[in-house]
């Protein structure tokens, strides 16, 4: 067991088998040293995480949906590791995408549910640059995506 593995497992989390691709693409795609995760939707044990922020959805909802996006791309990188998570060197960025009201400006809050998780994992290798913005609707009504870039070891 990894030292990420054993944090997940303090934390009471279970990375799930990655998410596949649900169109004409790649779950994730590696470049020397950087592993880039495509979108990842808000879902759980449960299914999809529907829902638009600022309308039937809460911030702290918003959050959670968040972190369930953080730990599809855990489940990804994962994979594009050979199942080694050890070879993880840093988060470099997440860009997140808020299904959101026009209205809505909380949408860091919301992504906050991603970060924070990825640094309670990860420690100072989790912090990363972020972008947090709205989206008018998203694929299947959920209500988060997430995107990202790590920097692994060969």
């Amino acid at each position: 067991m990894t030292l990420i593995e054993a944090r997940l497992a303090d934390l009471g989390v279970t990375l799930p088998d990655a998410p596949a691709p649900a169109a004409n693409y790649v779950p994730f795609v590696t470049v020397g040293p950087v592993v880039y995760v495509s979108g990842q939707i808000s879902q759980d044990g449960n299914g999809l995480i529907r829902g638009r922020l600022g309308d039937d959805m809460t911030v702290a909802e918003g959050a959670a949906a968040a972190r369930h996006c953080a730990i599809s791309l855990l489940a990804q990188l994962r994979n594009a590791c050979g199942g080694d998570l050890s070879r993880l060197v840093r988060v470099i960025k997440l860009t997140g995408f808020v299904n959101s009201t026009p209205g809505f400006t909380d949408q860091p809050k919301v992504i906050n549910g991603a970060s924070d998780f990825l640094v309670s994992v990860l420690g100072d290798a989790g912090r990363h640059a972020r972008s947090a913005v709205s989206a008018a609707s998203l694929p299947l009504g959920v209500a988060v995506e997430i995107e990202a870039m790590f920097e692994i070891r060969p």
